[in-house]
């Protein structure tokens, strides 16, 4: 019975993914049916990771964090934990063979986030964005070219780009509740209570280079990928076009946000581009 268990595992990673993120659930279901499950085990597994030190304020996070960590660390050697999560993701992480290291550096950044609350040189913020996105945007390559490990090196700065631009987009948008919710201030020589148009256009340059360099992977993508990561993609360019339309002050006192309807039009023409080929 444990095909069922896994199913059941399976399951609980998709309903975890629907429930946290609209925008990434929808690209995900743009994504070949071959490969969504195993995109879903990976962002619940991180998804609950970031959960842990973000969220359970009323809980001795640490010590939920460690727990976490031993039982990853157990599922990925047994192939399988109770935890139906770490269940599903250990599954992906065996399948495609991801890379311990990957993992490995996701953890010490969402570790970083239970007491580390200023990044003040370009080397923490580079390393803290390198653990907690562009790892995941590995992790999930390894998924998109089928563990292929030519393409995946041919394609990993892309990937590592697109992550970073992603996480930095969420950054911005982010401003205010992680600078007033938690306390915390990633971007590097910038003082948030003195946010301002000089500070908001440097950050934004910085992620329309990573963009960039991010969108020539996704044409290189396999088919079974392509539609859903150009979707992600599209989502996070129309919020970034938001957020530099939008005065520095606004987004240091209020979350950013793309309405549903909006979303739907994102995903309405990146079909059409896909469907013309013209991606």
């Amino acid at each position: 019975m444990k095909k069922l268990f896994d199913q059941v595992s399976y399951q609980c990673s998709k309903e975890v993914t629907e429930s946290y993120s609209t925008s990434f659930s929808l690209a995900t279901k743009m994504l070949d049916t071959s490969i969504r499950s195993d995109i879903y085990n990976i962002y619940g597994f991180v998804r609950f990771a970031d959960e842990i030190v973000d969220s359970f304020h009323d809980y001795p996070k640490e010590e939920l964090f460690n727990r976490f960590e031993e039982d990853l660390n157990l599922a990925i050697e047994q192939k399988i934990s109770l935890n139906p999560i770490l269940n599903a993701f250990q599954h992906s992480f065996h399948k495609y063979s991801i890379d311990r290291a990957l993992v490995n550096a996701f953890m010490r950044s969402m570790r970083w986030d239970l007491s580390k609350k200023t990044y003040l040189t370009d080397e923490d913020y580079k390393a803290y964005i390198y653990g907690s996105a562009d790892v995941v945007g590995l992790m999930c390559l390894k998924v998109f070219v089928n563990g292929d490990n030519e393409a995946y090196l041919h394609l990993k700065d892309s990937a590592m780009a697109l992550g970073s631009a992603f996480q930095k987009v969420n950054f911005l948008r982010d401003l205010k509740d992680d600078f007033e919710g938690l306390s915390r201030s990633y971007f590097p020589n910038i003082n948030l209570k003195e946010f301002s148009e000089e500070n908001k256009m440097a950050i934004i340059s910085e992620i329309e280079a990573d963009f960039e360099k991010g969108l020539d992977g996704i044409f290189q993508l396999p088919n079974a990928a392509r539609f859903g990561v150009y979707t992600a993609y599209k989502y996070y360019s129309k919020l970034l076009k938001k957020l530099k339309k939008t005065p520095s002050v606004a987004i240091a006192s209020a979350r950013i946000r793309v309405p549903n309807y909006e979303k739907m039009g994102v995903l309405a023409r990146s079909y059409v581009n896909y469907r013309f080929n013209l991606l």
